[in-house]
C-alpha cells in the first residue's frame, strides 16, 4: 500500500499535477481567528496503485482538537482503497469505508480527544472518473473553464441533529458555531 498521509496545515497552500502534467490541482487552508492551534489536515497527491493513477484529495477540518482529523488523514483513504470491491464499485466502497472509519473513531473516542471533524474527499481515477464524498460542511469545488462548480452538499448540524445523536454523536452550539462531535457518513 502506498503511504497516503498529506500534511498538517498552519496557513498552508500548495499545488501540483498528475504524472503526465495534464491535470492540475491546488489547495489552501487558512487558520481562523480562534485562539487555538490549527486543527486541519489535508491530502493532495497523485499515486500509482495497481496500474491505475489515483488523485487523492481531502480536507479534514478539526473541531475542538486535532485527534480526529489526524486519524482521518492517516486512515480514511487507506480504508477506502483496501475495500475489496473498490475497483468494481468505488461508490459503494467509499461509503463502506466512511462507515468503518466512523465506527473506528467512535470506538477510540477518548483516545482521540473530545473533538470531531468534517471531511471532504475526492478520488480521481485515471483522470476519467471523479468521486466526491463529504461529511459536515467541508466543501469540494471544481474549476471548469474558470467557473466554480460545487461538487458536494454541506451537511448542517442544525438539520441533521437527530441523526447525529441517534448514532452516538452530539452537537454543541457555541456562539456563532455549531460543532458536530463525530463523523457521520454520506456520499454525494
Amino acid at each position: 500500500m502506498v503511504p497516503i498521509v498529506g500534511g498538517r496545515s498552519s496557513s498552508s497552500s500548495g499545488r501540483g499535477k498528475n504524472h503526465d502534467g495534464v491535470i492540475k490541482f491546488g489547495f489552501s487552508l487558512v487558520k481562523g481567528k480562534a485562539n487555538h492551534p490549527m486543527e486541519d489536515y489535508h491530502v493532495a497527491k497523485f499515486v500509482q496503485i495497481q496500474g491505475h493513477e489515483l488523485g487523492l484529495f481531502a480536507i479534514y477540518d478539526g473541531h475542538l482538537g486535532d485527534g480526529v482529523p489526524s486519524y482521518l488523514q492517516k486512515n480514511l483513504f487507506p480504508n477506502i482503497l483496501k475495500e475489496e470491491e473498490f475497483w468494481a464499485f468505488p461508490d459503494r466502497s467509499i461509503s463502506k469505508a466512511y462507515e468503518r472509519t466512523d465506527q473506528d473513531i467512535l470506538s477510540q473516542g477518548s483516545d482521540l480527544g473530545r473533538g470531531g471533524s468534517t471531511a471532504v474527499t475526492a478520488i480521481l481515477i485515471n483522470g476519467q472518473r471523479l468521486l466526491v464524498a463529504n461529511v459536515g460542511d467541508s466543501r469540494a469545488v471544481l474549476s471548469r473553464g474558470g467557473q466554480a462548480v460545487q461538487m458536494s452538499i454541506d451537511h448542517e448540524p442544525s438539520t441533521e441533529r437527530g441523526s447525529i445523536e441517534d448514532r452516538g454523536g452530539f452537537v454543541s452550539n457555541m456562539p456563532g458555531l455549531f460543532t458536530v462531535h463525530y463523523i457521520s457518513t454520506s456520499l454525494k
